[in-house]
């Protein structure tokens, strides 16, 4: 029996499908982010929208990390399918750049410290939000593995638990893990509303402060999509050892389409 393989559901569309095109669209957002010392992470913040909008956002995050070999990822469940918490724990995802292996030895240690965490193809299968990071760690980390999980569940003391079981995993490691939450920050509203949203969130974020952030999501009714994988984030990065936060760069989508008065925030930030 073969390797399971998850097939690219947005290739050609949140990014190009073409890997020669794709490869120099990755160095492109990359090269143009800020030359500054290498960050040891613990955690991160990485937008995941279509590239033209968000590609140089998760660049500048990416460029700016000192990128392990294991890598957990989360994402929010925008298709609404599946599972609450769903993982998959054994085969690989394939982009145009080849296949990324997912790290069956950590998953099955998240699996045994976190038994909410599900194997669930299906909520996997459609979601962009996980899948438009992995072409960045194909060409900056080319040996990675990583644990793909959806959050569909907006429970705090269940995004809790899940932090502490990633934090605690991880700690048992030989090897360095980074922990990537994709979000992106506010939806649909005009861009100078959306950046006085977004502050709110950013600062609980600087502040690593998991009940903070989510508090504050739901007191000013900010449409931050991958709140819960942030949370979780932000909850297994103090667990890990983590005491400061950086936003590394933020924009808006009116910023690259020039329309003002619909826009999505993005935000980049690095928790070590």
């Amino acid at each position: 029996m073969g390797v399971a393989v998850r097939q690219p559901a947005v290739a050609g569309r949140f990014y190009p499908g073409d890997p020669q095109r794709l490869r120099a669209d990755i160095e492109s957002y990359t090269d143009s982010a800020e030359r500054r010392p290498a960050i040891r992470a613990f955690g991160c913040v990485v937008p995941h929208a279509g590239y033209m909008y968000s590609g140089h956002v998760a660049g500048a995050v990416y460029r700016r990390l000192e990128l392990p070999q294991r890598i957990v990822i989360l994402c929010p469940n925008h298709t609404g399918t599946g599972e609450p918490l769903a993982i998959m724990s054994k085969g690989a995802w394939r982009t145009p750049l080849g296949d990324a292996p997912i790290d069956e030895e950590l998953a099955a240690d998240l699996k045994h410290r976190m038994p909410l965490l599900t194997d669930d193809d299906e909520a996997h299968r459609a979601e962009h939000a996980l899948e438009v990071q992995l072409p960045f760690l194909q060409v900056l980390a080319p040996e990675f593995r990583f644990v793909p999980i959806t959050v569909g569940t907006g429970n705090f003391e269940v995004l809790s638990a899940l932090g502490i079981a990633i934090g605690n995993t991880v700690t048992q490691q030989h090897d360095r893990v980074l922990v990537v939450a994709s979000s992106d920050m506010n939806h649909y509203e005009s861009d100078s509303i959306t950046r006085v949203k977004d502050r709110r969130a950013i600062d609980q974020l600087l502040a690593l402060d998991p009940r903070g952030l989510y508090e504050v999501i739901r007191e000013a009714n900010i449409s931050m999509c991958g709140y819960g994988p942030a949370v979780a984030m932000l909850t297994a990065a103090r667990k890990m050892g983590a005491t400061k936060a950086e936003l590394i760069r933020y924009a808006t989508s009116g910023d690259v389409s020039g329309e003002k008065n619909w826009v999505v925030g993005y935000a980049g930030i690095a928790v070590y």
